[in-house]
């Protein structure tokens, strides 16, 4: 099996594509560093618009490398699904497209093996891209800003808060996060590389990918009590970006926040349980389905 996942990471180090999101990475991060660095107190005036009577900051504090970190995280977590699904929606059907799989299968190799090395592999992949966007949101961001306490913007029901964190405690929480965002992203190559199962070349498996997590999470966040209760608890994209509970710190009975505490851990802990099931669930359709496929390619 080590050498199975040898041989499918020297595969996708060769493909062009590999590299196209970790480009893509570093120039959306390199352009919001830029901007911050260039006029970060225009942000800061307009999410603070609503409090600047009542809330005392020093906004070129508020503006370091936790902080930007953060943001970056919310606008790239949502993309990066797109990233991971170039390589994961390639795994089964570039094999078909280029005449390899039957040769493959020619190997004293089962089909189960070749599905989970395949799988590992797009893991290991999705777990890099996750790490270069630490290096690059997170540390770069800090040797830019430097750092200090964060500041959270958080909309609870019908209002808006504003939390701060402890420079202290935060990195915790940021290397939490990724690990809950490795989770959540390993179910999008675990989608892709089921719909691979059914294809002939690649780009399918890429589309549809794709459109379904568009699709679910357009659903995940439309507000109606009938898809609240029925469809949303079902559906992996509500989930995506539960590694914000991290950043939402616990409170005693005064209402002070607690260092070192989640605000709802068990909420986080049934999400990534969720999540999981959806990852074993794929991947052991994926499994059935191309043991009991015909390869004519």
């Amino acid at each position: 099996m080590w050498n199975l996942l040898q041989i499918e990471l020297y595969k996708i180090s060769k493909r062009p594509r590999t590299y196209i999101a970790f480009a893509a990475i570093t120039a959306i991060v390199a352009i919001f560093q830029f901007a911050f660095k260039a006029d970060g107190g225009s942000y800061m005036n307009l999410m603070l618009q609503s409090v600047q009577d009542t809330f005392d900051l020093d906004k070129s504090k508020a503006i370091n490398g936790y902080f930007m970190c953060y943001i970056i995280l919310n606008t790239l977590l949502i993309q990066i699904p797109i990233l991971v699904a170039l390589v994961a929606g390639d795994a089964i059907s570039g094999e078909a497209n280029m005449g390899t799989l039957r040769l493959l299968l020619t190997k004293p190799i089962s089909r189960t093996q070749i599905i989970l090395v395949k799988f590992a592999a797009s893991v290991i992949y999705t777990i890099g891209l996750l790490i270069w966007m630490a290096l690059m949101a997170l540390f770069v961001s800090l040797l830019i800003f430097g750092a200090d306490d964060m500041l959270i913007f958080r909309v609870k029901g019908d209002e808006s808060q504003i939390l701060q964190i402890t420079k202290d405690d935060i990195m915790w929480r940021y290397f939490a996060a990724f690990g809950y965002a490795a989770v959540a992203l390993t179910v999008i190559a675990a989608l892709a590389i089921l719909l691979s199962v059914f294809a002939e070349n690649s780009i399918g498996p890429i589309i549809a990918t794709v459109c379904i997590v568009i699709v679910c999470t357009i659903i995940s966040n439309i507000n109606v009590p009938i898809i609240d209760n029925t469809i949303k608890p079902w559906l992996f994209t509500s989930y995506l970006v539960g590694w914000k509970g991290f950043f939402y710190i616990g409170t005693n009975a005064d209402g002070e926040p607690l260092k070192g505490t989640i605000e709802n851990w068990p909420a986080i802990r049934n999400s990534l349980y969720i999540l999981l099931a959806h990852i074993f669930i794929l991947i052991s359709a994926a499994v059935i389905v191309f043991k009991r496929k015909d390869i004519l390619s």
